[in-house]
């Protein structure tokens, strides 16, 4: 049996792993080696930020939420606590939307919040 070289399909995938790496400076996009090596890592960095997003997203949100208590005379692990004590089920997300757009209805969360720990 004759030996199969693989001609075409070694040139496509050269010109897809090519075309992926369009952009990148000097041999990066150039080079099939270099640009395979190029995306690989950007592929690592692409997943691990991904959830490093999500990560900082939550961040965000908690800082929000501990400078809008604190304009309230309370504290963000007290107002989480009794907020869950109260029985509201708002995420860290909305409870930082709500902060900065409705502040008279954060108000009214905090003091939910302060009468469950009271009754507690």
């Amino acid at each position: 049996m004759p030996r199969v070289r693989k001609g075409a399909a070694r040139t496509k995938a050269r010109r897809r792993l090519l075309r992926e790496a369009r952009g990148y400076w000097g041999t990066r996009s150039r080079h099939k080696q270099q640009a395979k090596i190029t995306l690989t890592r950007a592929g690592v960095f692409a997943f691990r930020d991904r959830r490093q997003r999500r990560r900082n997203m939550r961040r965000l949100w908690i800082t929000r939420i501990t400078a809008a208590c604190r304009m309230r005379d309370s504290r963000y692990s007290r107002f989480i606590n009794g907020i869950q004590r109260a029985g509201v089920l708002l995420n860290r997300k909305m409870l930082s939307e709500i902060a900065i757009a409705d502040p008279k209805t954060f108000d009214r969360l905090v003091q939910m919040s302060e009468k469950a720990l009271a009754t507690a």
